[in-house]
């Protein structure tokens, strides 16, 4: 009786013990439960949404009727998907190199001077764009580039300067709002290097300079490397901005003049709003998921093989 009664009080406490672990356990996915319900709701869903409407015939207003693969049949027709597919791929090689390059030498060029009211005002500088808003940008912008008493233009007239059609010249059109784009992203950009510069350990470049290394070589062959993984995330965010951009275009032309500057995220909002043919505005917002997806299981794999000591 005597070692019954050891038994039963020694499993009491094991079995409170049990509980208490349990619900230890489970705190972290009270706290992500919320977040995680909103973008299962926000997210998930609308993507499943999207597949099937891409399946009928769906204007907003009247229900949808499944028509199988008449949408995507339609895409091989479609004379402004192949030009919105082309703009947005020379949007993204056109953005993307520009806007690394400049932003790697902006935060190279301000670590590299240290603290200063210069480097301070040039920071705040740069971080106006990306703190402003998109519509309030292209507004200034079209001020500034838009008709002959632009700003811009009156500065070329007295220099004797051909005034060229900033945003009306389909030859010229696309490089005006990649210079736009370049300009209100390098800032953000340059933040991610400065904070990748900052993590870099002081002895690998103090140790290179008592070896005789210039500051060029410094760069190229210890902070270029170590800032690897930063600059794949650089890369392929820039990549995934690119591709949807819709604001500033839709703003300043408006996919035009013609088809000129027609992106496929503009694409996708006249079929659905201007058209009124909301299931081929989802099936082509399934082909711009496809290719968003796939860059980032390639970013993914990238920053998995391109580990540094920092990071």
């Amino acid at each position: 009786m005597q070692n019954v009664e050891i038994l039963l009080i020694n499993e009491k406490p094991k079995k409170i013990f049990c509980i208490k672990k349990l619900a230890g356990k489970g705190k972290p996915y009270g706290f992500i439960g919320p977040l995680s319900l909103l973008l299962f709701t926000f997210y998930v869903i609308p993507i499943f949404l999207s597949l099937y409407f891409s399946f009928t015939d769906y204007n907003i207003i009247k229900k949808p009727e499944f028509i199988g693969l008449s949408n995507y049949r339609d895409l091989l027709l479609d004379k402004t998907l192949k030009a919105s597919m082309e703009n947005t791929l020379l949007f993204t090689l056109g953005v993307v190199p520009v806007q690394t390059i400049f932003s790697l030498f902006m935060a190279s060029w301000l670590v590299g001077r240290g603290k200063s009211k210069l480097t301070g005002f040039v920071k705040g500088a740069m971080f106006i764009p990306v703190i402003s808003s998109m519509v309030l940008v292209s507004i200034v912008w079209r001020i500034l580039l838009n008709g002959e008493g632009s700003p811009l233009n009156m500065i070329l007239s007295i220099l004797n300067i051909t005034q060229p059609n900033w945003l009306g010249d389909s030859s010229i059109v696309l490089l005006v709002l990649m210079g736009i784009t370049v300009w209100k992203n390098t800032g953000y950009f340059m933040i991610l290097y400065i904070a990748g510069l900052m993590e870099i350990p002081k002895n690998y470049t103090e140790a290179a300079r008592v070896d005789g290394a210039g500051r060029w070589s410094i760069f190229y062959h210890i902070s270029l490397p170590l800032l690897k993984p930063t600059t794949i995330m650089v890369v392929f965010l820039g990549m995934v901005w690119s591709f949807q951009t819709f604001d500033l275009i839709y703003t300043l032309t408006g996919g035009g003049p013609g088809n000129s500057s027609m992106t496929l995220v503009l694409h996708i909002y006249n079929n659905a709003f201007k058209n009124l043919n909301a299931g081929y505005a989802m099936t082509i917002a399934n082909i711009l998921l496809f290719f968003s997806a796939i860059g980032a299981i390639v970013q993914k794999s990238f920053l998995k093989k391109e580990k540094s000591e920092v990071y």
